[in-house]
């Protein structure tokens, strides 16, 4: 048995970090839908209480809260898939130690 495949696995994490860095950018494009509809909410909820001269700090929090959960979600996504890409790693490494001792050459 040769190399483990993890090509698909090494794209999907570099995927997630791609997305993970533009969340804390601030970059709405990873986000799923119901994080957006809660940005939306909160960015359409702040614009009016800031144009009555209001105060804005709920809706930021709102927005910065649903970025720190967004944040935490594609972590534990990363987290997972290198766990996933080291288990394929072990294995294909199981296998082959267990092809090589089975061997009387």
């Amino acid at each position: 048995m040769g190399k483990p495949d993890t090509r698909r696995l090494d794209r999907e994490i570099r995927q997630t970090m791609k997305k993970l860095e533009a969340v804390r950018r601030g970059e709405w494009w990873p986000l799923n839908g119901s994080e957006r509809r809660a940005m939306a909410r909160s960015l359409a909820g702040g614009a009016y209480r800031a144009a009555r001269g209001r105060s804005t700090g709920r809706a930021e929090e709102q927005m910065d809260s649903t970025g720190s959960a967004a944040e935490m979600r594609l972590n534990a996504e990363l987290t997972a898939l290198h766990g996933e890409r080291q288990r394929l790693i072990t294995e294909a490494a199981r296998a082959k130690a267990a092809k090589k001792s089975s061997g009387w050459f």
